[in-house]
This record gives structure tokens, C-alpha cells and sequence, in this order.
């Protein structure tokens, strides 16, 4: 029997893709019934989509960024995600998170086996390619294959930790510390940590990416 080759989980693309008019239309009618009916005002409306337009990598890698120069900020990450998110003022939308590390010997990739589940509050919107059924079925059962197609290709002393996250959990992932980053700032450093990186689909970027 021939063996069907795998397709890749359109990994390669991290554009979002806008709204649909469809989509733009119906979100008008609901919102102009909302402020009719008096459920909502136009000014917590445009709050709510303020707020959501904020959510960003940017405030993963905060909290990346920090646990790479405060040990005890590490710790605490550790010990409970989300207490230390509210540190840095980072809403977790009062869903648990669980922050696990990255090291030499352990890499951890995280997917959503069920649906999309993902911390939005922290990581922005997710990409395409989280949502996919294939990603989400082959992170499980081939999580190196997968790795290889983003352009990771772990050796084989590198243990591969695939995290489901549910609608009761969800898993930030800190990736490993570039080397040739000592002495620099949280502010710094945060620039090398990207969206896919929190995932566990990349590293975090190399010092040289910055230029300059």
C-alpha cells in the first residue's frame, strides 16, 4: 500500500487574514442591536475592541523577557503563571496558565487537540496554522515532523513535551535565552521573543536579527 506523504499545517503562513465583508457586516448588526437594546453603549463597545486590538505578543515577551534576567521572577512564573502575568499588568482572562521552560535537553511545543484554545490576553491572536485540524492532530502524534517543518530540527537527545491546552488551561512556553544576550535589558531581550516561540514551534530569535 502507498504511504500518502503528510501535508504541512500551511505552517508558513503568518499573515491574518482580515475579516470577511460577511463577517464585518454581521458584527455591525450586532453591535448596533446591542446599543439599541441598551445591553451595551457605543463607548464600552469601542473599549472592549480597544482592548482587544492591544492584546499582542509583546506581552508574553514582557514576561519572557523578565524571567530571563529575575530568577525570582522565574520562580514565581513557575510556581503560578498567572499571579506573576498580573505583575506586569498582563490579564490572563481568568483562565489558569501554566508557563513551562524550555532547556537544553527539554523542548515543549503546545497545541489545542480539540479546538484553538490559546492565551489570547497574552499572545495576541493565533495563527492560521494553530487552528488547522492537521497541526493539531500531527503536534500530537508527530511533534518532530512538525518541528522540522517550521524549520526546527531538534537532535535526539532533546525531549519533545507536547502541552494540550484546554478551556480550563492554558501554557505559555519560555523558550531557552540566546547566546551572546548578557547584560542586556528585559526591554532588549523581549524583542527576541516572538509569538511562535511562546508556542514552542521556534526559538527565540538570535542577537544578530536585531541588526545594529
Amino acid at each position: 500500500m502507498t504511504r500518502r506523504p503528510h501535508r504541512r499545517p500551511h505552517i508558513h503562513d503568518h499573515t491574518p487574514r482580515p475579516p470577511s465583508r460577511r463577517h464585518r457586516a454581521l458584527a455591525a448588526a450586532v453591535e448596533e442591536l446591542l446599543v439599541e437594546k441598551g445591553v451595551l453603549t457605543a463607548e464600552e463597545v469601542a473599549r472592549q475592541v480597544a482592548a482587544m486590538d492591544a492584546r499582542t505578543p509583546a506581552r508574553g515577551a514582557r514576561m519572557v523577557a523578565r524571567a530571563w534576567t529575575d530568577p525570582g521572577y522565574a520562580a514565581r512564573l513557575r510556581a503560578d503563571a498567572a499571579a506573576a502575568a498580573e505583575e506586569l499588568d498582563v490579564p490572563t482572562d481568568g483562565t489558569p496558565l501554566v508557563a513551562v521552560e524550555n532547556a537544553p535537553d527539554t523542548h515543549n511545543l503546545v497545541v489545542c487537540t480539540l479546538c484553538s484554545c490559546y492565551p489570547r490576553a497574552i499572545l495576541g491572536l493565533p495563527p492560521d496554522w494553530y487552528k488547522a485540524p492537521e497541526y493539531r492532530r500531527r503536534a500530537v502524534r508527530e511533534p518532530r515532523a512538525v518541528l522540522r517543518e517550521f524549520g526546527l530540527d531538534l537532535s535526539p537527545g532533546v525531549a519533545v513535551r507536547v502541552h494540550d491546552s484546554t478551556a480550563d488551561m492554558r501554557y505559555l512556553v519560555v523558550p531557552e535565552r540566546p547566546a551572546g544576550t548578557a547584560g542586556w535589558s528585559a526591554d532588549r531581550l523581549a524583542r527576541l521573543v516572538t509569538r511562535d516561540s511562546m508556542i514552542g514551534a521556534a526559538r527565540a530569535r538570535e542577537p544578530g536579527a536585531l541588526g545594529g
